[in-house]
C-alpha cells in the first residue's frame, strides 16, 4: 500500500521530514512524551513532532548522563549534542519519569533551541484539584507559547487543532480497531510506522493519508493464515524488527498499551466545551502510564481490559532497559494476568544493543507454548 510506505519513508528521513515542514514556514517543536499539549503547539502555528532516538553511539550524551539512564533519553540527546536535532525551534518536557526530568534540565542548560518549556502535568489525575491544576498548567503554556513566539492563540485556533487531532486519532482507532476484528490484514510493522509517522509528519498530510489506509483495510477480507493473538505492553515499541519476529513465530499483533501506540491516540477531545477545558478532560481520562495515578488498581484493570478485549492469546510486556516506572508496574500487571489466566512474556530491549536473534528466540517459544 503505497500510503503505509510514506509513512515508513518519513522515519528513515527525519531531516527530509523537518526540511519539507518548515518550507511551509512552520516552527517545529519537539517533545518526547504523549503527555505533551501538542494540541496548544498546533493551534500557535507549529508543528509538534515526538523525538525519538537515531539509535546513533553514545559519546557526547555521555558527559551529561549515566549509563543506566535508559536509551531513549540517552539517544535523544546524543542526537541533540551532535546536530542531528538543529532543526527543532523549542523543545517541551512534560514532567514523567526522573531520567526526563533530568534531560529536561540538560536541556535547558546547554541551551541550543529558542525556545523551551517544561509541563508539570500533575500526577494524580482523578481529584477535582487535579482538573484545576492540569487547566491551569495548560493556561500557563499556552501564555508561554504566545509570549515566545509573539503571536496570540485564539479559541478558534484551539477548535481548529482539536479537530484535527481528534480526526487523526479517529483513523487511528479505525486502523486498530480493524485489526482487531481482522488480525493479519496489516504488518505489526507497517502498523507501528503509521503511528509513529503520524507523530512526526505534517498533520495535514498525515489527515490525508489515513483515511485511505483506513478504506482499503476495510475491503481486504479476513486472512486466511490464523496465528495467536499477541497484546504489547510497555513504554514505547522502536524496533520493528520485533512485530516481525512475532509474525514469524506465527503470532499477529492485535493491540497494544504503548506510549507509541493506543496510549497516544486514545479517546476524542469534546468539541463542543472549552477548548483548554476539553484538553485537561481527555488528559486526565485517558488510558495512563505509570507516571500517572488514577487507582491503585487502574493499570492492572486495564491491561486486562484490553487483552480481553482483542481476544489475545498472550500479552508480550516489550520494556527499554533501565525504564524503571514500567519495571516496578511489571510485577503487579503480571499479576494481574496470571489471576486472569492470560500468558504472558517479558522482554527488555536497548535502542543500542539490540539482540534481535535472542529475542526472536524467546518470543517464538512463547508463542508455540499459548
Amino acid at each position: 500500500m503505497k500510503e503505509i510506505n510514506i509513512f515508513h519513508d518519513a522515519l528513515t528521513d527525519l531531516p527530509g521530514v523537518a526540511a519539507r515542514i518548515k518550507a511551509k514556514q512552520k516552527k517545529i517543536i519537539g517533545h518526547l512524551c504523549s503527555y505533551a499539549p501538542e494540541e496548544l503547539i498546533y493551534a500557535a502555528g507549529f508543528h509538534p513532532m515526538r523525538l525519538f532516538s537515531s539509535k546513533s553511539d553514545i559519546v557526547l550524551a555521555e558527559q551529561h548522563l549515566q549509563a543506566y539512564c535508559c536509551s531513549l533519553v540517552r539517544g535523544v540527546l546524543e542526537d541533540s549534542l551532535s546536530g542531528r536535532l538543529d532543526f527543532l525551534d523549542g523543545t517541551v518536557f512534560p514532567h514523567t519519569c526522573d531520567s526526563i526530568q533530568r534531560l529536561s534540565d540538560i536541556w535547558r542548560m546547554n541551551g541550543r533551541y529558542n525556545f523551551f518549556a517544561d509541563v508539570v502535568l500533575p500526577a494524580k489525575l482523578n481529584t477535582q484539584s487535579a482538573r484545576t491544576y492540569m487547566i491551569d498548567i495548560l493556561t500557563r503554556f499556552k501564555k508561554d507559547l504566545e509570549a515566545a513566539f509573539g503571536h496570540k492563540i485564539t479559541n478558534e485556533d484551539l477548535e481548529k487543532s482539536i479537530k484535527m487531532f481528534n480526526f487523526i486519532r479517529k483513523n487511528l482507532s479505525k486502523i486498530y480497531s480493524l485489526q482487531s476484528k481482522k488480525p493479519g490484514i496489516i504488518k505489526g510493522a507497517d502498523l507501528s510506522a503509521i503511528v509513529k509517522g503520524s507523530m512526526i509528519m505534517d498533520k495535514d498530510e498525515v489527515a490525508d493519508l489515513l483515511p485511505s489506509i483506513v478504506a482499503n483495510l476495510e475491503k481486504m477480507d479476513m486472512p486466511e493464515k490464523k496465528g495467536k493473538r499477541i497484546v504489547i505492553s510497555g513504554s514505547i515499541c522502536d524496533s520493528p524488527q520485533i512485530y516481525d519476529a512475532i509474525e514469524a513465530a506465527g503470532g499477529v499483533f492485535v493491540g497494544d498499551d504503548l506510549c507509541t501506540g493506543q496510549r497516544w491516540f486514545e479517546g476524542q477531545i469534546t468539541e463542543d466545551k472549552a477548548p483548554l477545558t476539553a484538553i485537561a478532560e481527555r488528559l486526565l481520562a485517558r488510558m495512563i502510564c505509570p507516571a500517572k495515578h488514577m487507582t491503585m488498581v487502574a493499570r492492572g484493570e486495564n491491561i486486562v481490559s484490553l487483552a480481553r478485549k482483542n481476544k489475545a492469546d498472550g500479552v508480550i510486556f516489550m520494556l527499554l532497559k533501565f525504564c524503571d516506572p514500567h519495571s516496578f508496574d511489571y510485577p503487579y500487571l503480571k499479576e494481574f494476568l496470571d489471576k486472569e489466566g492470560i500468558k504472558n512474556l517479558l522482554i527488555e530491549t536497548d535502542d543500542q544493543q539490540q539482540n534481535i536473534g535472542q529475542l526472536s528466540t524467546r518470543i517464538e517459544t512463547f508463542i508455540h507454548m499459548i
